[in-house]
């Protein structure tokens, strides 16, 4: 049995991800930011022993630094870095606003470093050492036909190079890492007319992880295991 653990779980891709785990028999541990949103996933864990919660913010350094110290010495086989917003749907040229652009880059970009960092020795205690980031293909720079949406694009791209940098930091210690570009799903976030469901993402997403190796390491993944360009 691996321990998976899953950042921003409390709904669509990331709750999916910890459905699907918990059903192949892994431990799963799950974060969500509030009680408000999170229903589905607090009732689950009554039901389900393999299933561990807890809060956490990425906002907030203080609400990592306590989910990392209430993990303690846990290792963590499969560290899946769901956590992440939008951002305003308007960011188009003369409307993008610096607070706005900020928050989400903070969220999206240095959070999922600072996780990284505060969780490495969870991670080096565990024994697949696989760390995986969810992106977006509008993060590809390559990609980009349609302009605007500056700061979701700019964020994602941001976190590219942030989890390249962190495959070849880690290239030394056997950790295998990529970004993962979930598709345009039918979520909260992708919103109705999204191109999948989340079972279909979220199944192509855990065969590539669990494909992931050391060799592959530093790639930018759609769910189905296509490679993106940067």
């Amino acid at each position: 049995m691996s321990t998976i653990l899953v950042t921003g779980a409390n709904r669509g891709i990331g709750f999916e991800f910890v459905q699907q785990y918990l059903a192949m028999g892994e431990q799963v541990i799950a974060t969500y930011r509030n009680e408000k949103n999170s229903d589905q996933l607090i009732s689950l864990c009554r039901d389900e022993s393999n299933l561990e919660i807890f809060k956490l913010d990425v906002a907030f350094d203080s609400s990592m630094e306590e989910f990392g110290q209430g993990l303690g010495d846990q290792p963590i086989d499969v560290f899946i870095n769901n956590a992440g917003i939008y951002g305003p749907r308007d960011s188009v040229f003369g409307k993008v606003d610096e607070a706005d652009w900020l928050s989400v880059l903070r969220i999206n970009a240095l959070a999922p470093l600072f996780l990284t960092q505060l969780l490495i020795e969870n991670l080096r205690r565990g024994e697949l050492k696989k760390l995986v980031y969810v992106t977006s293909k509008m993060g590809s720079i390559e990609d980009n036909r349609g302009g605007g949406s500056y700061v979701y694009r700019s964020s994602k791209a941001a976190l590219n190079a942030v989890v390249k940098s962190i495959s070849v930091d880690l290239e030394s210690e056997k950790m295998a890492v990529a970004v993962l570009h979930p598709g345009w799903v039918r979520t909260d976030m992708g919103g109705p007319n999204g191109l999948i469901d989340t079972k279909t993402s979220v199944a192509g997403m855990v065969q590539v992880i669990r494909n992931l190796n050391v060799e592959s390491s530093g790639a930018f993944f759609n769910y189905d295991g296509n490679v993106i360009p940067w």
